[in-house]
Formats: structure tokens, sequence, C-alpha cells
């Protein structure tokens, strides 16, 4: 109970620039929660795939691969589906390595959908918080300006509590929104990197291992 009390006390010393810093706050916790819950998804469901369509691509079953990738939206089945299709018509590295960057020139930006955001979002409710101490302080020194000895250190206590609190609550959130995005950023370049390794699997079993039908349309 006395922990609630201290939180609500310190928001109500803390003005009006608190509150925008709350809906900032809001905004990018729900970012970062909906890009996690994302990319974990992404992450698993390709790895689930991958290991299923692997063993088919070893035996040449490339008619099996291209029903199975059909059938799927993970982002490993639209880049081998791109592959297979290619192959209908093209046999050369180079034509199917071009089908499939396409599917990856699709996808990426769908990975790094809004991450950007977290680190502007701190960036933003740094500057907030800045402004809100500035406002702080100014009022502070209009207190001790206008009014009696008697009322001036209280004035100037509250007005330095302004200034102090958004400072403080600002960088409680920009800094961790810095390491989510840093974490964020990792995630998805782990996810590219795992895309770009079976893309080279693929194209390597294709070279060594002829197809036992072209795919159809």
């Amino acid at each position: 109970m006395e922990t609630y009390s201290t939180v609500v006390k310190f928001f109500q010393d803390s003005g009006v620039f608190i509150y925008f810093s709350l809906l900032i706050m809001a905004v990018g916790v729900s970012i970062a929660i909906e890009r996690s819950l994302f990319l974990a998804r992404a992450r698993r469901e390709n790895r689930k795939l991958w290991d299923e369509l692997l063993p088919m691509l070893q035996n040449g079953k490339f008619q099996q691969v291209y029903g199975a990738t059909q059938r799927t939206e993970t982002a490993i089945g639209k880049i081998v589906n791109n592959g297979i299709s290619r192959l209908k018509t093209a046999r050369r590295r180079e034509d199917i390595d071009a089908a499939m960057e396409e599917g990856m020139m699709e996808i990426v930006p769908r990975l790094e959908k809004r991450t950007h955001y977290i680190a502007t979002f701190a960036n933003v409710i740094t500057l907030v918080g800045l402004l809100g101490t500035i406002i702080g302080l100014i009022k502070a020194f209009t207190a001790v300006a206008h009014v009696n000895p008697a009322e001036k250190a209280e004035l100037l206590s509250a007005s330095i509590s302004i200034a102090m609190n958004n400072t403080a609550f600002a960088l409680m959130v920009a800094i961790p929104f810095l390491l989510i995005h840093a974490f964020l950023q990792a995630r998805t370049a782990e996810i590219v990197d795992s895309l770009e390794a079976a893309k080279i699997s693929f194209l390597n079993l294709v070279e060594r291992i002829k197809p036992e039908s072209a795919p159809a349309k």
C-alpha cells in the first residue's frame, strides 16, 4: 500500500507533461509486445516448416515441397515456393536466386515493421521529460520571484519535484525502450539470417539433385 501511495504521489507531483510521457510509454509497450510475439511466432513457424521441407528437398521431392509451401503463410514457405515455381521455367542458380530474393524483399519489411518506432519513442519521451523539467524550473524561478518568503520554500520544492520527476520518469522509460529496440533488431536479424541460410541450402540442393518433375502451377 505504501508503494502504491508513493507511485500516486510521484505522478501527482509531476505536472501535466507526465501524462504525455505515459501515453508514449503505453504505445511503445504495445508495439514492443506485438513485435515480440510476432517475431517469436515467425521464428518458431519457420524452423518447424524448414524441418519438414528439408528431408523432401534432400530426396528431390520438389512436387511435394511445392504443395506444402502453397498452403503456408510463413516466410520460409513463401521463399521456397518462389524458388520451386521458378524451377518450372529455369534451372540456372541465378534465376532461382533472383526469384527467392524477390520473396525476401517482400518478407523482410514485414519483420522490421514498427520496430523503429520504439527507438523513436525513446528519444521523444526523453525530450518530453526534458520539456517537463524546463517547465518545472521556470515555475520554480517564477514562484521565488513573486511570493513572500514564507511560501518560497514550499513552492520551490513543489516546482523542483515537477522538474526532477519528469526527468526521472523519461529516463526510466527511455533506457528500457532502447534495450528492447536492440533486442528486437537482433531477433529480426537472426530470422533474416536463417532465411538466407535456408535459401542457400535450397540452391545448393537444387544444383545437386535433379527434381522428380517440374512443379505444376
